[in-house]
């Protein structure tokens, strides 16, 4: 099962305060899609509701909603969002993965 870190959550749920979105349908989508360096890349968007044939986990007081296609590359991964001196975001630690880029956006399996 993917998990998102309470920090994560956190950074969430500011964005989601910030764009006045308040319905409790709401939630973060992840996905992944072809592309980047590696073959892979990670998405990250708000949306209002899931579709009709996501996923739908909750974590911490947030939903997130994971298409049929990425569920295949997201099982084990964790979310997290770190802000160091050389900037802040989120990241991803995916045991399935077997490679990465320099940048850390986009993987192989």
């Amino acid at each position: 099962m993917l998990t998102v870190t309470p920090t994560a959550v956190a950074e969430v749920k500011k964005f989601l305060e910030s764009e006045g979105i308040t319905d409790e349908r709401a939630g973060l989508r992840v996905r992944v899609l072809p592309g980047g360096c590696s073959g892979y890349q990670y998405s990250l968007d708000v949306e209002e509701e899931p579709a009709q044939n996501d996923r739908i986990i909750e974590t911490n007081g947030l939903r997130v909603f994971i298409d049929p296609f990425s569920q295949q590359f997201l099982e084990g991964v964790e979310i997290d969002y770190v802000n160091t001196t050389m900037g802040s975001g989120f990241t991803f630690k995916n045991p399935n993965a077997t490679g990465s880029c320099g940048c850390g956006s986009s993987f192989t399996v």
